[in-house]
């Protein structure tokens, strides 16, 4: 019995440091909070199941709720196209720091040296990669 207590209590403490660490825009965050507390719900279900030898209604409460947590989690990646003809030619040479008078060589290692940190693969974000793109874009284009 004591077994089944501490897997209720593990669940129950998983669900509030994960509400806790609910950090979504307004219209998202509700369907992260009640699916937490769906999952928790399960998880506690399939916990109850285990210790009373219901194996087959445990291990299908545990992937319902495994699944709820997992798909409340993924984001959408929607981005909005870039339009170059917004940014402005002082715009781009402020943003990859160089001066009127650079020259190509000089606008693409300003690029590079900004795009070693800003690139979502090195840990930066998708909207700074693009801003970065689009002013060298404007630059060497302009």
């Amino acid at each position: 019995m004591t077994l089944l207590y501490f897997g209720v209590g593990a669940v129950i403490l998983w669900m509030l440091v994960r509400l806790g660490r609910q950090t979504e825009r307004a219209g998202r965050g509700h369907w992260r909070i009640a699916s937490t507390m769906m999952a928790a719900a399960l998880f506690v279900g399939a916990v109850i199941a285990a210790a009373r030898g219901v194996w087959i209604g445990a291990g299908a409460m545990a992937a319902a709720g495994l699944w709820l947590t997992v798909a409340s989690r993924v984001r959408s990646t929607r981005s909005r196209p870039i339009d170059p003809s917004r940014m402005t030619d002082a715009e781009a040479r402020r943003l990859l720091g160089v001066s009127a008078a650079a020259n190509r060589g000089e606008i693409q290692a300003a690029w590079r040296r900004l795009m070693a940190r800003a690139h979502p693969d090195q840990g930066g974000t998708q909207g700074l990669a693009e801003q970065l793109n689009q002013a060298r874009d404007r630059l060497l284009k302009g």
